[in-house]
């Protein structure tokens, strides 16, 4: 169930909404959670400590692991110091790849958070 808000179509790719959880026993995805605005957001956590970074850098090699995409495609572009994260997941430049692209994301995910 890829919910409302959590992946947006961009110029340069695709934006994935994440709540992380640090410190956490294991890394893993735990599903899904929406707000009160209905926006959902993948639910992630990490056993990263939420400082200089380490937490952010855990969640981008991990969902660029189980999303098959380079450390490098994955940014954080939002929530540098929240729970609530924004991640720009770069990908093809053109209408046609970008909707390819979004499809094959949204399948990775169904496949990982059903």
């Amino acid at each position: 169930m890829v919910g409302n808000g959590v992946l947006k179509a961009v110029d340069g790719g695709l934006t994935l909404a994440v709540r992380l959880t640090p410190k956490a026993a294991a890394e893993r995805i735990d599903g899904w959670i929406s707000d009160d605005a209905g926006n959902t957001r993948l639910k992630v956590a990490v056993t990263a400590v939420p400082e200089n970074g380490k937490a952010n850098a855990a969640l981008i090699r991990f969902l660029a692991k189980k999303l098959k995409l380079p450390k490098t495609a994955v940014r954080l572009i939002g929530g540098d110091i929240s729970r609530q994260k924004l991640l720009l997941l770069e990908g093809p430049a053109d209408a046609a790849g970008r909707a390819a692209f979004q499809e094959e994301i949204t399948a990775r995910l169904a496949e990982l958070a059903p």
